[in-house]
This record gives C-alpha cells, structure tokens and sequence, in this order.
C-alpha cells in the first residue's frame, strides 16, 4: 500500500490541474502546503474520523503554522544579502533569549522544591504550637556592654565586622568586644583562658559572646577550629555564677542551662572544658557550679547524683536525655537557656523529633543557641521558627572547609588504599586521623596497622562506650599516634596539634567532609587532609569536591577538574551558590541526591509506622 501512494497522488493532482487548465479564466487559488496534504489524505480516506467542518474552519492552529513556516522561510531568504557577522549577532541574541527563558524555568523548578521541602511544622514543643504561644521580645539580662563602647558610632562596628569578616543579620545586634575584660567576664574566667593559653577572642567569639551575654537567640556559623564552644559555654557560666549567687541553687533544683550535642564523644569534650572554667572559678573563691553528663553507656546514676544536690548545667545527647525526662529524673521547669551544638547534623541525624519533644518540657521562654560549620538554608529558616528575634552570626561561608588545612585528593583504586596509607603516614609527623565509612573498614585498618606495628586505636558505634572513652583519651594524650574512626568524631572534637587528616574513602555528603578534615588546621595552626577517592565514588559528591576545592583555592587534580555536569552552568544562579538544601556546591537543588535518599526513604517508610515507637507519642 505504501509502496502505492506516490503515483496515486500525482495522478489526483494531474487530473485536478487538466480541471482548472479547461476553466476559463487560468485562476488557481492558493491553498497552504498543510491544508492540500490533509484534503489529500482525506480523499484517500485516511482521516476519516477528521470532520470537513473541521477542515473548513476559519483560522485553524495549522493554518497558523504553515504561515509560521513561510515567514521564516522568508526570514532566511532575506539573509542572504546581509553580511556573516550580522546574523551571528542576531543568532546570538536568539540563543541568549533561550538561555534566560532557561534560567527562569531553572529558578522557578527550585522555588518550587524548597517550598515542597520546607518543614511545614515549626521547630517548637507542642504545647506550644497547640496553645499558639509566641514571644516576641528576647530574654532581658543583666549584662550590658562597657559604657565606652555604647558611646561609640555604629560605624565603628561595622568597621570591626568588615575586617574580621564577620558577617550578621537581625535587629538590635549588640556591639563587637575585642576584649574578654570588656565582656565583663570573671577574672577566675580570664585566668582560665590563660591556663588554655587563650589570650584574645576569634572573630566568633568577638561578635557572639556579647550577643549570648545580651540575651539573644542566636544562629552561629563558623568554620571549623574557630572557638564556638567557648562562644556558648562562657556566657551560660557566667548565667549560672550570678543565679547561684542571688539566690543558690537547692535540692533537686535545676538546670538552669542544657547543651545538646549529636554524639558522646563531643559531649563529654564540652563536659570537660565548662569542668575546666568552674574549678578555675572555685579557685577564685566563687560558689560551685555543678555540671552533669547525660550520655549513652554511661549509668544514669553518675548524672543523677549532681541533679540530687541541684545542678546549673546539663551536657546531653538526645536519646538519653529524652529517656530522663520521661522518666523524670530531670525537670525543664528553671531551664531557660538551651544550645545545640551542631545543630543541623543533629536535624539531619534524625533527631529532629527528639528535639521537638524535649522543647516541649519547657515551661516558659529560653534563650536558644544554634551552632555549626555546616548550615544550609534550609535548616536555616526552619531553625528560625524556633528563635525569638535571632541574630545569625556568619564567620565565612556556612559549609566552607577551614582555609587553614592544605586539601589533597588522590586517586587510589579500591584494592590499594589499605597499603597506600601507610605511605600517606609518612607525610607527616603523627598525631594522625582516619576517617572511614564503614565500621568493617575500621576494624580492618586497624588491625592491619597494628600489625605493621603502628600505635593505633579505633573508635566506632560498634564499640562500647568505656573502650571508645579509653581510646580517645589515649590519643589526646599523645600515647597513640593514629586514631582510626567512623564520623563519630567527626564533629566538633577537638584535639590538639592533628597534623594530618586522612579520608580513607570519600563521605557520601560534602558536609561530612568539611567537618572530617576540619579536625586539623584548629586554632589557626596549619594541617593537611589527603582523600582517596576512586571510580566508586557518585559523581555528584566528586562535583560538590571540585568547586569546594576551587573556592579554598586548592589545587584539583586533573581527574575532578575533567568532570563536568549538565547543570554546572546553573551553580550561581540566584542569591546563593550550589545546592540551597544540602550546601553542595557542585549542584543545584533540582540535582541534589541528599534530597533524593531522603524522598526515597520517606517513600519506603510510608504505611510502615511503628505505633508502639516511643517516637510516636503524637498518636
């Protein structure tokens, strides 16, 4: 039949052209190239569904085309008589108007993820999100700044903020101190700096030491090694030290002050540094001021003898802090401080829920504290519906690796990595980490470097408590030389003089990574971090690598700068560059596979709640 077609259709045309050729005036209206192709087929008795009314009508979307079709024919032809140069201008302006149109479509693709992806639920306890309860004016202290600076211009402070690049947002922000005097802080506080060899404040501390002092809420976002700790820790002392004071604490009482740090490890570490400051406050004859611990594998019984004799703070992780509360062994009833060290592992972790029921068992306003190295937008604004007038303290990008650490990337297929390290050993003198993925892969580079006769302890969620404690301050402690572990401690641990960070397999998100090699470089010293990665690896991590890479201005091996992505054109669209959820700078939002897993997850998990969780209070 197909075969056919050609000849039956000239045969048709000839016969109509004799027609009009025997007519007598030789007029031949003119019928559009589409419209003759349908009438054809409709002869053939190939449309016959499609209506002559149809055909007939006036201006049809077919009709519109062919005219379409002519004018660019036309459009062409015209061109031939202009110069090359002309038409590739006016080609140019063609694709640029696609391109914004692109960009546009780009933009508006992401606004309508972040608005599908931003927490419906505000970061608040439910009582009060039943009850409609807001506050709408911070916390008052007794705290205010030296008369001296007070009388000093606005000017003079942005002036300090712009040279210590300290970067903020919010209303009424208190002034800069460059001065641990002009916070006003204890002479037993200074002499406790000076036993920690701390003599003048980082630009973190500069700014968000007056504001906590001043009672603000606050968001603090500053690379890694840069002092947030002591920005939460000095403040709440001093809280504690004028309560105790006035009026001291009595049985049972308290805390005035909690802490909620992700994993033991930094716990015990923050424990350590407030025990540090009170005995140093002891010293300069000053009321005690009792801390406890609350963490997993430890008994409760440590904890609840100081809660017994009425404790100001409280250092805890999520899991048994809830499991205190519920069995009330501790009350929030005087809280009215709270902190979250690195908060937007512990929203990622998925303590999102535990943090949410913990608020709930405040009576009244707090002062609540956000801090990390890693705050993408989106934790962000959901952190902000739990803050009062917050203030966002911003030292650097929020997830910029630390400037400090001379970054290495090395390719090293799978099967040699194990013997490559003991090469990368060689770099530097130890103290050295290594961070793994896996718990397997920590057992076996330990073991194969004690079998190669290299001081060296392991830490993982695997091990008991005790053993993790043991190994970790056997490491501080200058007795082992290398410290194998899993993200564990990766965040926020502190240990001093780290030459070299070694990533035994790449982390699956780039923020991972910042806070990995962020472990070296502290304290404005240098370090180096070396990272094996290799095919394995998802590409997207490697992209978010290079550009991380680029903007430290490192050197990126000629295997990451050869990678290349679809939407590496988008990276700077917009107010922010990279990827709004995760911080990746290696992709946008529409791309991001941390959102991805999530959804894949959250898909997974539907129609399998566990009614009898203890997560699932709300049914």
């Amino acid at each position: 039949m197909g075969d056919n077609v050609p000849p039956v259709k000239r045969y048709r045309r000839d016969e109509k052209e004799e027609e009009k050729s025997d007519s007598d005036d030789n007029y031949v209206p003119y019928i559009p190239v589409k419209e003759r192709k349908k009438q054809k087929l409709l002869k053939l008795g190939r449309l016959g569904q499609l209506k002559e009314s149809e055909l007939n009508k006036p201006k049809s979307s077919s009709e519109n085309e062919t005219n379409d079709d002519e004018e660019e024919d036309e459009v062409w032809g015209r061109k031939n008589n202009i110069s090359l140069l002309d038409q590739h201008t006016e080609l140019k302006k063609l694709a640029e108007a696609k391109k914004v149109s692109a960009v546009e479509r780009q933009l508006k693709k992401e606004e309508e993820i972040l608005e599908i992806v931003a927490e419906k639920k505000a970061l608040m306890g439910v009582s009060e999100l039943a009850k409609g309860i807001q506050y709408s004016d911070p916390i008052k202290t007794s705290w205010r700044p030296p008369s001296y600076v007070l009388a000093m211009p606005e000017s003079r402070h942005e002036k300090i903020r712009n040279e210590l690049r300290i970067l903020v947002e919010g209303e009424d922000i208190p002034p800069p101190l460059k001065s641990f005097r002009d916070m006003k802080l204890h002479e037993g506080i200074i002499s406790g700096l000076k036993e920690k060899k701390i003599k003048k404040p980082t630009p973190i501390q500069i700014q968000g030491i007056p504001t906590v002092l001043s009672g603000r809420d606050m968001i603090g976002i500053a690379f890694t090694g840069s002092g947030k700790t002591l920005v939460f820790v000095l403040p709440l002392i001093m809280f504690c030290l004028e309560q105790e004071v006035k009026l001291p604490f009595i049985k049972n009482e308290g805390p005035y002050g909690l802490i909620i740090c992700p994993s033991r490890e930094l716990a015990k570490q923050t424990f350590d540094i407030i025990q540090h400051f009170c005995t140093s406050l002891r010293k300069h004859g000053m009321p005690e001021i009792r801390t406890s611990l609350a963490i997993g594998g430890v008994p409760v019984s440590e904890a609840v003898d100081v809660i017994q004799r009425g404790v100001h703070i409280m250092v805890a992780t999520p899991g048994r802090l809830m499991d205190m509360l519920e069995k009330k062994i501790v009350k929030l009833s005087v809280c009215r401080y709270l902190c979250m060290d690195e908060a937007d592992r512990m929203i990622d972790l998925g303590f999102e829920e535990d943090v949410r029921t913990i608020f709930s068992y405040f009576n009244g306003q707090r002062q609540t504290l956000l801090f990390s190295a890693t705050m993408p937008k989106k934790i962000q604004n959901f952190a902000r519906s739990a803050l009062v007038k917050p203030v966002t303290i911003n030292v650097g990008r929020a997830g910029a690796a630390s400037m400090n650490v001379i970054q290495e990337v090395e390719y090293v297929k799978q099967e040699a990595k194990v013997v490559y390290l003991l090469e990368c050993l060689q770099k530097t003198p130890p103290p050295v980490l290594i961070f793994a993925e896996k718990k397997q892969d920590v057992d076996a580079i330990h073991e194969y470097l004690l079998l190669k006769g290299v001081e060296a302890v392991a830490i993982h969620g695997g091990k008991d408590q005790e053993e993790r404690s043991r190994s970790v301050e056997a490491f501080r402690k200058h007795e082992k030389d290398v410290l194998v572990a899993t993200d564990v401690a990766s965040k926020g641990l502190d240990f001093p003089d780290i030459q070299h960070v070694i990533n035994y397999d790449m982390p699956d998100d780039v923020e991972n990574y910042v806070h990995r090699i962020g472990r070296t470089g502290r304290s404005g010293k240098q370090g180096l971090a070396t990272t094996f990665i290799n095919k394995s690896n998802d590409e997207s991590v490697l992209l978010d690598l290079k550009h991380l890479l680029m903007e430290a201005n490192q050197k990126v091996p000629a295997f990451l700068s050869e990678l290349c992505s679809e939407s590496e054109k988008y990276l700077d669209l917009g107010d922010e560059r990279g990827c709004s959820y995760c911080g990746g700078l290696g992709h946008r939002i529409t791309d991001c596979p941390k959102l991805e897993a999530l959804q894949n997850k959250q898909a997974s998990n539907i129609g399998r709640r566990d009614y009898l969780a203890n997560t699932a209070a709300d049914y």
